[in-house]
């Protein structure tokens, strides 16, 4: 594609985004605020607020840092398009993220784990103008749903009242990938995952991890980005390209903290530089095309053509990576499927061989969409054995409808839980 298409698409993009309706949550649905035309102007105001705060951040900038030249007279800062890297977690959940004592919650949890969603979904959603008004976990619930399902636009819909309610930033959309069905069985099978936690700074120093990566035999790998806090042009081009050969070579990816190296990457480049590095460029267009942000990689891939002239690459999503939350715990983990229903002892004796030789079993959750009743109670009853033979075992990055099922089967009274955090 040549630059002069690639501009005028960009531009036919950005005309029609301004003919996108807004999503709005249907009639009579609950919320704080009292009639839909209020919650609506209560919308604008706050769009408005939001606009203006954009507005002063930019004049601030503006005359703080104005010793940057015009465009066209020398190198230039891209527009910044990243959030800013999230501080490193903490390895215990937060407080709010306990159970409420609540009907909804767990007949919510079980008709979801028994494949009946609609019921689950109209059941939370009733729950909000009354539980919902200062409990978040029916809210938690209700994102998670929709993200296993694949609803944005009632995603989007329903996180516009959270934020309202709490007065509180709105969730991300983070679906999971692919989505699997939440009636029905299928998605990712399961399987060991190779990890690496990249420590504060991305030099040569890497090297080793990604050759243990590339080396190794598991068909997923989880690379978390959580700590890491500066990069130089070498270590940037040796993750590229461990990237693209794990890519290239069919290998499932989790990318944990992805926006944290995102954010370390931004101010690496600068428009107009073309002397710099590409390494930097390159693999800040590799995370935004593996992280499925179209939007954010169409805008770097022109500052990009720019700066070196040449062609900007296309997008073309990857289908087999997903993201996920930093987490504390490293060292090799259990990735879980997307659906737990039925027999299950393959699994098991597969979870089995895993444990063998290790002191610590971490189970990933981050692509689990649902596990039904039966399978979660028989899955507690077999990790029970390794408690009771001396090992720990945590289920990282579940969602909230499944910690919740496990919560009520009392799986806490020895099993660490660690639901994901919005």
């Amino acid at each position: 594609m040549g630059l002069f298409s690639f501009l005028k698409r960009k531009n036919d993009d950005a005309g029609a985004g301004l003919l996108m309706p807004e999503t709005r949550l249907r009639a009579g649905e609950p919320s704080r605020l009292d009639t839909e035309a209020e919650r609506e102007r209560q919308r604008e105001i706050a769009r408005a607020t939001a606009a203006k705060i954009d507005e002063i951040e930019l004049e601030m900038t503006s005359s703080i840092f104005n010793d940057e030249p015009d465009w066209g007279s020398g190198a230039r800062r891209p527009a910044a398009a990243i959030p800013v890297a999230p501080p490193e977690p903490e390895e215990v959940p937060e407080p709010a993220a306990l159970p409420a004592t609540a009907p909804a919650v767990e007949e919510s949890a079980i008709l979801y784990a028994n494949g009946q969603a609609v019921l689950a979904e109209q059941l939370l959603r009733d729950s909000l103008a009354s539980l919902g008004r200062h409990e978040r976990l029916p809210w938690w619930m209700l994102f998670d749903l929709y993200q296993a399902t694949g609803r944005e636009q009632d995603f989007e819909s329903v996180a516009i009242d959270y934020a309202s309610h709490f007065e509180t930033s709105p969730p991300a959309w983070q679906p999971l990938l692919p989505a699997p069905d939440a009636g029905g069985s299928g998605g990712p099978a399961p399987a060991v995952a190779a990890a690496e936690a990249f420590c504060a700074v991305l030099d040569a120093s890497v090297a080793p991890r990604l050759a243990r990566l590339l080396a190794s035999k598991a068909p997923l790998v989880r690379l978390d980005f959580g700590a890491l806090r500066s990069a130089d042009e070498e270590g940037c081009a040796r993750l590229l390209a461990a990237l693209q050969s794990l890519r290239a070579g069919g290998r499932e990816l989790v990318l944990a903290g992805a926006d944290t190296l995102l954010a370390v990457l931004r101010p690496m480049l600068a428009i107009g530089a073309r002397e710099a590095s590409q390494a930097p460029w390159l693999l800040l267009l590799e995370l935004l095309l593996l992280t499925h942000r179209e939007k954010d990689f169409e805008e770097a891939a022109m500052d990009y053509c720019v700066t070196f002239e040449v062609s900007p690459p296309s997008f073309e999503a990857p289908q087999h990576v997903s993201t996920a939350a930093p987490a504390a715990a490293g060292g090799d983990r259990y990735m879980l499927p997307a659906v737990l229903a039925g027999e299950a002892l393959p699994l098991f004796e597969a979870i089995d061989a895993y444990a063998a030789g290790r002191d610590t079993l971490v189970l990933d959750c981050s692509r689990l969409a649902r596990m039904d009743y039966a399978c979660a109670s028989a899955l507690q009853a077999r990790l029970r054995v390794h408690l009771e033979a001396g090992k720990r075992v945590e289920l990282r990055e579940l969602n909230h409808l499944v910690a919740t099922l496990l919560r009520l089967l009392g799986a806490e009274a020895g099993l660490k839980l660690y639901p994901h955090r919005y």
